[in-house]
């Protein structure tokens, strides 16, 4: 049933060259997005080629990948990933919008340069201003050589640099060898129910690699269109924190095919991508804190509106766990244990059908299964907020 989006349109328009284009909606959008990030049906694919083919995933709390990969993929258990993270198959890094991702370690060695102007962007703003004077230069080789003796928190690493920079703020000198050094978080930090501090190193030391400095855009926006288009421009750009990516679709246009939104603006992808039926029904799904799906466009009305988006990302950046029905954020949950009891709180942002109802008390069972261990479990649904 719907949640009060509205049916895509099967029409074409006219571009000034006289090529026809169609016209796709909110709810084509939508499907194309729940297939390309394998919430259709889950994928009998490993974790690692899950998280290479979603292009990373988002991971500000330890936690949120494996709900993300548990909602995506047969058969997902947390010492998968968590193995993966100690064989350093994967790691934790600041990436896209200078926030933590987790991405293969061949991922990492490539997408890290590609975002380096995102990253130094975000710097200046946050930090640019209590940096002046600094020689970023001497500074980045100074802290390079402290994380590679030992991996360090960001608190002891700028307290060890403030003895060299006595004048400046240690959590921006910190901030400032983050943006110069590609810094990993090194396990325990990421491993399902051991997670400890966050201490760094360089890429270069944990993976013993150097950075892939021939990368290509052309690869990476292919990469992302495969996960989150049909996209605009500005989607991309929001997604990566880069900007001027129009130069580079306006190369690559021949290879890419467009479309149209309901308000115009064109849209990118892949040749030869299907788009699924958009009056197919979804299942309901839980996604975890920070999942990709709610942060990778400019325009999020693919999965949420603007209503919505208030009610699961905060002012202060804070991304809730949502749950999906008829493929678009419908409310959030959380999970309290107490005691030895399990409880998996839904929150909804309307009236549930007892259908509805019914069907997240099945995936919620199958949560609750894989996420805790406690003999007592319980699903609450609260009044709609």
């Amino acid at each position: 049933m719907s949640i009060g989006m509205p049916r895509g349109k099967q029409t074409v328009s006219m571009t000034g060259e006289g090529q026809r284009r169609r016209v796709i909606g909110i709810r084509d959008l939508n499907r194309a997005l729940l297939a390309r990030q394998m919430l259709l049906q889950r994928a009998p694919i490993s974790a690692l080629e899950a998280i290479e083919r979603l292009c990373g995933m988002q991971s500000q709390t330890p936690n949120a990948p494996y709900f993300g990969l548990w909602t995506r993929l047969e058969g997902f258990r947390q010492e998968q990933l968590s193995q993966l993270l100690q064989d350093r198959q994967v790691v934790r890094i600041a990436l896209m919008r200078s926030t933590i991702h987790l991405v293969s370690s061949n991922d990492c060695l490539e997408l890290r340069p590609w975002l380096q102007s995102a990253l130094d962007r975000s710097l200046k703003a946050a930090f640019g201003k209590r940096l002046a004077g600094v020689d970023l230069v001497r500074l980045a080789e100074a802290g390079r050589k402290l994380v590679e003796e030992k991996p360090m928190t960001f608190k002891e690493l700028g307290s060890r640099l403030r003895a060299e920079w006595p004048e400046h703020a240690p959590e921006a000198l910190a901030a400032a060898v983050r943006n110069a050094v590609p810094l990993v978080q090194t396990p325990p930090r990421g491993l399902w129910g051991n997670s400890g501090q966050s201490t760094h190193t360089s890429v270069e030391a944990w993976l013993n690699q150097p950075l892939n400095l021939q990368y290509s855009s052309e690869k990476m926006i292919k990469r992302y269109l495969a996960a989150f288009g049909p996209a605009t421009i500005q989607d991309i750009e929001a997604w990566s924190g880069l900007t001027r990516i129009r130069k580079e679709i306006e190369y690559m246009r021949h290879q890419l095919v467009t479309y149209q939104d309901e308000q115009g603006a064109e849209l990118f992808d892949l040749p030869d991508t299907p788009l699924p039926e958009s009056d197919m029904e979804p299942p309901a799904r839980f996604l975890g804190e920070y999942d990709n799906i709610l942060l990778s466009h400019a325009n999020r009305n693919r999965i949420m509106d603007e209503v919505t988006r208030k009610r699961v990302i905060t002012s202060n950046g804070i991304v809730h766990s949502t749950i999906l029905l008829d493929g678009f954020v419908a409310g959030k949950w959380k999970h309290r244990q107490d005691k030895g009891n399990s409880a998996l709180i839904i929150q909804p942002f309307r009236r549930l059908t007892q259908r509805e109802q019914i069907a997240l008390s099945e995936e919620g069972e199958r949560l609750l299964e894989f996420s805790t261990s406690t003999a007592s479990r319980e699903i609450v649904f609260e009044p709609a907020l």
